[in-house]
């Protein structure tokens, strides 16, 4: 009869994730043991019991049969939350192309070994009358250390050791040899480093309106289904979608369950949190990059002990250890910051679903501008779409501008203010009003358009934007469509072609020079390295402290201003021009998150878009804040030209030290693919220099292959793994895969 064996990890410690042990599944057990599985096992020469985790399950040994032992048993106890994430681990490595131990460290990431901070006190073990005659005894000989420690005692019952040691000024010796005789006693308290800077918080639940109290009975409705679906709360911006989180969440915790709020910047840490603890009080916590090693594994530590119930945080958070995890939240669910760059390039989106789908937790996805992919599987009843289409309050929308800046440009303004954006900041300022100004500098890569009639230099097979590369050529990062640099307008004529320059420095320079009496936030990667500078410059903006916030996409995405009554974005086309399918879709969720930053308070809001495209769907739809209208548009063109959510779309990216040799290899790896699967429904592009072709000194490509079944490309990507794997050419070459 055919063998199975177990690749078993016996210490999950970051450090020790590499080293994994075989062992054979018994008969009794083959088809029960799966990825996560916790069991017990035989363990070195003496054969100890140790538990373990299994990481993976094949046919073939690794070392001599009868070296290895076989799975003594499933532990008994229950599935550990640790069983529950290696599982996940285990989906994760298909679905992303990645190895396990890759997925492994992704959603185990905070087990390394970290100093456990702790308090020690002292008291006394005495009587208070035996402690008395013996200050007397020690007065009299002239233990003074002693005496003053046994003083200190008498009067405040309880002493910590750094006050004994410091202000008494005992040694540590000292101390031990007065344990010893059994006066005194040492106690050990473990302590969590907690990054909630502490405030004195009143919970406070807001009334739900009408339409807010039919979201959660809907949803909730949901929930009582046996095959419940993900839900998209699909709400237009100030429509309140918090407050329904906070609802559902109340019911979770209710029935004694966790929550996970997953948030899209770190920016957004601090105002989500304080208006979580206003809420729920100390059962809340954060995680991000930012905290210390100490800080992050305090709060895994916290939540796998469930001393914490809510966890608010960026995509990493995802994997919070909670051991009854009954909902994720993923507010603003269509931003791009979900997807990892990194391998494995995961989606927050699709491995919450996963989770919650191994846990029988709940998922719910809120955004004013859902993903096309997300809407349009909510249209078909994968997802249970939920809309909220009013502001909280009935709030008014604010009322748009649209500015073309080809005109200002013919009417003789230079400047990066419209003569409109100038005159609404300076009657803004007089009012005592804030203003906010975005500039989607993440958008800007290198595009080039004529500044006299908005013409962009677009790819003819692929509808992108060409970029414009050091040496001299614009290129389509699809399918390597190349042409030479252009120095005059193809539509026009006019020599106004290029990029665009500004950043939020230069803004920031013109701001001061316009507004002179004007008090400038700006906040950017440049004004936000420290640990809580984010925290800083929104609590001064929110506190009234500055008139006018500049600065890049963070700004825009969940915060909310009572003052800001306007905003003004200054280049659309930063987004909109960039070499990439998405690039509409992403106009249109920036502009329409700025936009409704503005009339949060008591007085109504506007708006002024400058760009050089005003006539282009996703700016129109953006202004006039109608998602459906930008959705029907976006989808023919997806449609049409077979992107996702059309068609799945796997991104093989290489990177090399070597060009010639990464060419080749992609070369081979378009080559293996045609050989293994001679369909013509798979569309390969490429190879095609990235968007980015050269970064310290590694060159980078990319091949694009679309095809309308997902799982004929997951199994592509499996077997083109093994395919590099086995060939030696593939050494100085680093492969990534990236699913849609």
């Amino acid at each position: 009869m055919k063998k199975w064996y177990a690749d078993i990890i016996v210490d999950i410690s970051q450090e020790k994730l590499d080293r994994t042990f075989q062992y054979e599944i018994p008969q009794n057990l083959l088809g029960i043991i799966k990825t996560g599985t916790k069991v017990e096992v035989p363990f070195g020469k003496g054969s100890r019991t140790i538990s373990g985790y299994v990481i993976g399950i094949s046919d073939k040994p690794k070392i001599e049969e009868s070296k290895i032992k076989p799975v003594s048993k499933i532990w008994e106890k229950g599935i550990e939350i640790e069983s529950k994430l290696i599982g996940l681990a285990g989906w994760m490595s298909r679905e992303y192309g990645c190895t396990m131990n890759q997925a492994l460290k992704t959603v185990l990431p905070v087990k390394e070994k970290k100093q456990q901070k702790e308090t020690r006190t002292i008291c006394l073990k005495i009587e208070p009358e035996e402690a008395k005659a013996l200050l007397e005894e020690w007065e009299r000989k002239h233990y003074k250390a002693k005496a003053r420690l046994l003083e200190a005692l008498l009067l405040k019952g309880v002493l910590s050791y750094t006050e004994a040691t410091g202000n008494l000024k005992l040694s540590g010796a000292g101390i031990k040899k007065i344990e010893e005789s059994g006066i005194i006693q040492i106690e050990n308290q473990k302590v969590y480093r907690d990054p909630v800077h502490r405030k004195e918080t009143k919970t406070v639940q807001k009334q739900l309106n009408e339409e807010q109290d039919r979201a959660v009975l809907e949803i909730l409705e949901e929930w009582e289904s046996p095959f419940h679906r993900p839900v998209l709360l699909y709400g237009v911006t100030g429509s309140g979608k918090t407050e329904v989180y906070m609802k559902l969440i109340e019911t979770i915790l209710r029935e004694g369950k966790q929550a996970i709020v997953l948030i899209p910047e770190i920016a957004l840490t601090y105002q989500t949190v304080e208006r979580f603890r206003a809420c729920f009080g100390e059962c809340v916590s954060f995680l991000h990059s930012r905290l210390s090693a100490g800080e992050r594994y305090d709060q895994m530590e916290r939540a796998k002990n469930g001393e914490i119930s809510i966890i608010v945080g960026p995509r990493s958070a995802l994997f919070t250890p909670f051991p009854n995890l009954g909902l994720i939240v993923i507010d603003e669910e269509q931003e791009s910051s979900y997807k990892s760059e990194k391998t494995p390039c995961y989606h927050a989106r699709e491995t919450a679903i996963e989770r919650a789908r191994q846990e029988k937790a709940n998922v719910v996805m809120g955004s004013a501008t859902p993903t096309i992919e997300s809407y349009e599987r909510a249209r078909k009843g994968e997802y249970l779409l939920v809309t909220l289409k009013s502001r909280y309050q009935n709030q008014v929308m604010p009322d748009v501008t649209i500015v073309n800046l080809a005109e200002e440009l013919k009417a003789g303004n230079r400047s990066v203010f419209s003569q409109s954006l100038q005159e609404k900041i300076k009657e803004r300022l007089e009012k005592k009003q804030q203003v906010m100004l975005f500039l989607n500098r993440r958008g800007y890569t290198g595009f080039v358009s004529c500044r006299a009639c908005g013409h962009v230099m677009k790819c003819p097979h692929c509808d992108v934007s060409l970029t414009s590369h050091r040496n001299g050529k614009l290129i389509c990062h699809y399918c390597g469509y190349t042409i030479p640099n252009v120095k005059e307008c193809p539509s026009c004529g006019s020599p106004y072609i290029g990029g665009f320059k500004a950043g939020t420095q230069q803004i920031e320079e013109q701001a001061h020079l316009f507004f002179p009496k004007a008090r400038i936030l700006r906040m950017d990667a440049d004004t936000t390295r420290r640990k809580d500078d984010h925290e800083k410059i929104l609590s001064a903006f929110l506190a009234q402290e500055a008139d006018i916030l500049i600065g890049t996409q963070m700004i825009v995405k969940g915060h909310d201003f009572p003052n800001v009554t306007l905003v003004g974005v200054i280049a659309a086309d930063l987004s909109l021009n960039v070499g990439d399918y998405r690039a509409s879709e992403r106009t249109f969720q920036l502009l329409t998150q700025a936009v409704g930053r503005a009339g949060r308070g008591r007085f109504a809001g506007e708006a002024v878009i400058q760009t050089y495209q005003p006539e282009h769907y996703s700016i129109v739809t953006s202004a006039r804040q109608n998602y459906e209208q930008f959705f029907e548009q976006e989808i023919v063109y997806r449609s049409l030209m077979g992107y996702p959510p059309a068609k799945s779309m796997l991104t093989i990216s290489g990177s090399s030290a070597e060009e010639a040799l990464l060419l080749e290899g992609l070369t081979y790896c378009r080559k293996y693919i045609e050989s293994i699967y001679k369909k013509n429904d798979l569309l390969i592009v490429g190879p095609a220099p990235q968007s980015i072709s050269k970064i310290q000194d590694m060159y980078r490509m990319v091949l694009h292959l679309r095809h309308g079944n997902k799982e004929i490309l997951i199994k592509i990507m499996e077997r083109l793994e093994r395919y590099i794997q086995i060939n030696k050419g593939f050494e100085k070459i680093y492969i990534q895969f990236d699913m849609n």
